[in-house]
């Protein structure tokens, strides 16, 4: 369920909520669809011009642009405003032993990125009556110990307060089938162990995004991936992403590869070299090529417009209703100051809250939306900025890529 530093980039810190809150990457503010800025605040983005480093040639082009002239970037970067693309540039080989190019309708792997995926899921058989978020796990699913399937909520599960500890998983076996990596982390789900009590926050546990997809399936009778597939990606038009399977990662065309850091400095395409593992102390020995598919609740590939056509179907109706939108995007908790810099690997931001598997951060006096992920072999991040209609998405495919510099670019182009 989808890390030494990579070139600026704390893997550890980035994949657990604080260290998305911090990098403001992942993180996202909440007021997107019902929670408005003020009159004044939204007269005033109403007149706003693009800004000049957002334009193509602008301050954040140039900076993508001299990462992939240095061989520091392989990707897509794409800044759209108010549904129109202000910025899309394309860079390096989605396939280097084809000599396949990367460019806007290839897919890339999504890690973390596509754990909102599953909220969204939630909280649409929440608005359908078909759940309640102060459900427990036992209310939908069996084979917990007692006192996860009594008191643990799924509004737990979301916000990353389960207290739960789940077991780590096995890096090393090469699925075959889908069904093969459902049962497995079915059963692995059910092995996670109350370390505090609900309500405390974790690191990131694993289970956190296992069970809401369990109970997606206990309720729908459905597999997680199609009923997301169906419900989430179809609505939104995202006909690019999918939750692709390693045959399909072989052959499809659309599909970029990972290319993962080995120890010597030279990189590997994981999904053609099953027996290389990621150096990275943190995922250590760890290639997202030998899961036949992304567990369910997690990761996914997207293309980089199909992440902005999600982040509009987040604010303009189409995925959720208002109430259920406010209620996703909304801060439930706060956690604890973050900063540092770069050279920490922390984008600053002023505050931040735990939201439902988007972690919000208020930067610069506006939220940011959005969500990050990190796999061996690639980087995904997509931002919403609600006050002025901006959407950031940046999507990469090789190691030593440095994630939050572009990031951290990004916002600065946007907001200052």
């Amino acid at each position: 369920m989808g890390s030494d530093s990579v070139r600026g980039v704390d893997r550890r810190r980035l994949l657990g909520w604080s260290g998305l809150t911090a990098a403001g990457v992942a993180a996202g503010g909440a007021q997107f669809a019902g929670a408005r800025p003020s009159r004044a605040a939204q007269r005033k983005a109403d007149t706003v011009e693009i800004p000049p480093a957002a334009r193509p040639g602008g301050a954040y082009d140039k900076f993508v642009a001299k990462l992939a002239a240095e061989n520091r970037f392989s990707g897509v970067v794409m800044l759209a405003h108010r549904g129109r693309t202000v910025l899309s540039r394309s860079y390096g080989l989605a396939d280097q032993e084809k000599g396949i190019r990367n460019h806007e309708g290839v897919a890339f792997n999504l890690s973390s990125a596509g754990k909102p995926f599953g909220a969204v899921a939630i909280l649409q058989l929440a608005q359908q009556g078909k759940l309640q978020l102060s459900d427990t796990v036992g209310t939908h699913l069996t084979g917990f110990a007692k006192e996860t399937a009594d008191h643990v909520t799924i509004h737990h599960l979301l916000t990353g307060t389960s207290g739960l500890s789940t077991p780590d998983e096995d890096l090393q076996r090469v699925y075959q089938s889908r069904e093969e990596v459902h049962d497995f982390y079915a059963r692995w789900a059910r092995e996670s162990k109350q370390a505090a009590p609900p309500g405390t926050p974790t690191d990131h546990a694993g289970a956190e995004v296992a069970i809401p997809a369990l109970i997606v399936e206990a309720v729908t009778g459905m597999s997680y991936w199609d009923y997301v597939e169906e419900n989430v990606f179809r609505r939104c038009g995202m006909q690019g992403t999918g939750f692709f399977t390693r045959p399909q990662w072989l052959t499809d065309p659309h599909i970029a590869h990972s290319y993962m850091r080995q120890a010597d400095g030279s990189r590997v395409d994981a999904v053609r070299n099953l027996d290389k593992g990621s150096p990275d102390p943190h995922q250590l020995g760890k290639n997202p090529g030998r899961s036949f598919i992304d567990p369910p609740g997690d990761g996914g590939f997207a293309t980089a417009p199909d992440l902005i056509r999600f982040a509009q179907g987040l604010t303009d109706g189409t995925l959720l209703d208002r109430p259920y939108a406010e209620i996703f995007m909304g801060p439930k908790i706060p956690l604890a100051p973050q900063g540092g810099g770069l050279a920490r690997g922390a984008v600053p931001a002023d505050a931040a809250f735990a939201s439902y598997m988007m972690p919000i951060s208020l930067t610069k006096g506006q939220w940011i939306n959005g969500r990050a992920g990190v796999n061996p072999g690639s980087v995904a991040s997509w931002n919403i900025y609600p006050y002025t209609g901006w959407i950031g998405v940046v999507l990469g495919n090789h190691d030593e890529t440095p994630f939050m510099d572009i990031i951290q670019q990004e916002m600065e182009a946007i907001i200052g």
